[in-house]
């Protein structure tokens, strides 16, 4: 498999070479200046949500919002510890916020404390997974930012048509997590 890389990335740099090189440095610095662009935009964002989230957590909203949300974490994850769900209510509320990349870690925190050591996904994970891939937000931030720095005149008009998608997907993704866990433990019941 290493070989037919090698020959492919081999064979691709000859025919940029020799087909049009005069095409191939003014493009090639071209993108590395576009894609350096992107990173500082996104390093820009990505630092005021983490700002405003390290505000939360200094003025103790972030315990507020996890107890608000603490009856939906409950009947989502089931009986989880107070740590947990507190690192659940704040990747779901910063999600809800737009704000991605702070969710992420926190996240990571929850999963890796709501593995229990089997070495599977169990209910709470699947529905965390689920939760964050369909990443449902009030105010897509992010994505709004992003529009704004390729230039957007427009970059918030998808509010709308995201927080549609955002709650029919994690509804349906919800939905087709517990049909597949009640048709497992049917076909355990046949067993």
């Amino acid at each position: 498999m290493n070989k037919i890389w090698f020959w492919l990335i081999i064979t691709s740099i000859c025919i940029l070479l020799y087909l049009n090189p005069e095409i191939v440095l003014p493009t090639m610095m071209q993108a590395s200046e576009d894609t350096l662009k992107l990173c500082l935009s996104l390093c820009a964002i990505y630092s005021v949500w983490m700002g405003i989230l390290q505000v939360m957590e200094d003025s103790g909203i972030n315990k507020k919002l996890s107890k608000l949300l603490s009856p939906f974490t409950k009947k989502i994850f089931g009986n989880v510890d107070e740590v947990t769900n507190e690192l659940l209510c704040m990747n779901i509320s910063c999600n809800i916020l737009g704000m991605g990349g702070a969710a992420t870690p926190l996240g990571m925190k929850a999963m890796q404390r709501l593995d229990d050591g089997s070495g599977k996904a169990n209910r709470p994970m699947i529905m965390l997974i689920i939760f964050a891939s369909t990443s449902m937000q009030i105010l897509p931030t992010t994505v709004i930012g992003l529009r704004i720095t390729a230039g957007s005149e427009s970059a918030s008009n998808i509010i709308l048509p995201t927080i549609i998608v955002a709650i029919l997907t994690t509804f349906i993704g919800i939905g087709l997590a517990l049909i597949i866990e009640k048709l497992k433990k049917g076909k355990k019941k046949t067993k």
